[in-house]
């Protein structure tokens, strides 16, 4: 893995040549031109699941996708500014659908993420192609994407479960929201898409494992043991550099380590889900 890093990402680098694109199925997908390695990514933006449950328990009006702009990017260039971490763009559909045609997989360092930005959303990027898996860029085209966005109130509670005194500790008093200190937004599912309680998240490095929180069902408080029933948990970064490390499910080898990008602005959104890919 670090091999693969250091060498840009080969095409070949991992598990082997005829190993399937982790993290989608890509069973209606066209085989890309390895020397060119331009793909087109296709799939649906919603609110998160658990941010449309919490509005609704409290009658509150979901922001509007329709139209909004999907951002395919390099999370690692993105973090550090790069003006060409963007990779192509499109439109929201009505019905949820996007379409982004012929991304340049070969400028992928470690990930590939779809920002979505709207009136109402904090801005945040999907987690949409992990190399944690085999080591490789995308070699297919990219199916039944799934992108999630947060809507402000929503990040608004999870900033107030986590603690502003947390988050103002975590960033040297820089910060006192996620957005501002800049989060991951996770959550753990099972192999039938079922949040998993209970779990536990540990970076491969110690001086992060404190930044890990843990939101009650309700967001009104957090703690630090592992995730509740919904299956969430919160990063809190430092407010200041970008960051990345690899994120791991304590104790339970079925799920990959993976790798997350963070910097003060915006937050990663992920699903930690456990083989190769995610549940239907």
């Amino acid at each position: 893995m670090v091999s693969c890093v250091l060498l840009g990402l080969s095409p070949g680098c991992g598990p082997g040549d005829t190993t399937p694109d982790p993290g989608l199925q890509t069973d209606d997908a066209e085989t890309v031109d390895l020397d060119n390695l331009r793909i087109g990514v296709t799939g649906k933006a919603a609110l998160l699941p658990e941010a449309q449950q919490w509005l609704d328990a409290r009658g509150l009006a979901a922001p509007s996708l329709n139209a909004a702009p999907v951002t395919l990017a390099e999370p690692l260039r993105l973090a550090v500014n790069d003006p060409n971490a963007t990779f192509g763009t499109s439109p929201v559909s009505e019905d949820g659908s996007f379409t982004v045609s012929d991304v340049p997989v070969r400028e992928m360092h470690l990930s590939l993420t779809a920002g979505l930005e709207a009136a109402g959303l904090v801005r945040s990027h999907t987690l949409i192609y992990d190399s944690a898996f085999t080591g490789a860029r995308p070699r297919t085209d990219l199916v039944d994407v799934r992108v999630w966005g947060v809507p402000e109130a929503f990040h608004d509670a999870l900033s107030t479960a986590v603690g502003e005194s947390a988050i103002r500790g975590h960033t040297g008093n820089l910060a006192a929201t996620l957005r501002d200190a800049g989060f991951v937004l996770g959550r753990v599912v099972d192999a039938a898409g079922q949040p998993v309680s209970g779990a536990r998240l540990t970076p491969d490095r110690e001086d992060l494992a404190g930044r890990i929180y843990y939101p009650s069902a309700d967001l009104a408080a957090s703690g630090q043991e592992g995730t509740g029933p919904q299956g969430l948990f919160v990063y809190v970064h430092s407010g200041v550099d970008a960051d990345t490390f690899l994120l791991s499910v304590t104790g339970m080898e079925a799920y990959v380590p993976r790798n997350v990008g963070v910097a003060p602005g915006w937050g990663m959104v992920l699903t930690v889900h456990p083989g190769l890919y995610p549940p239907p």
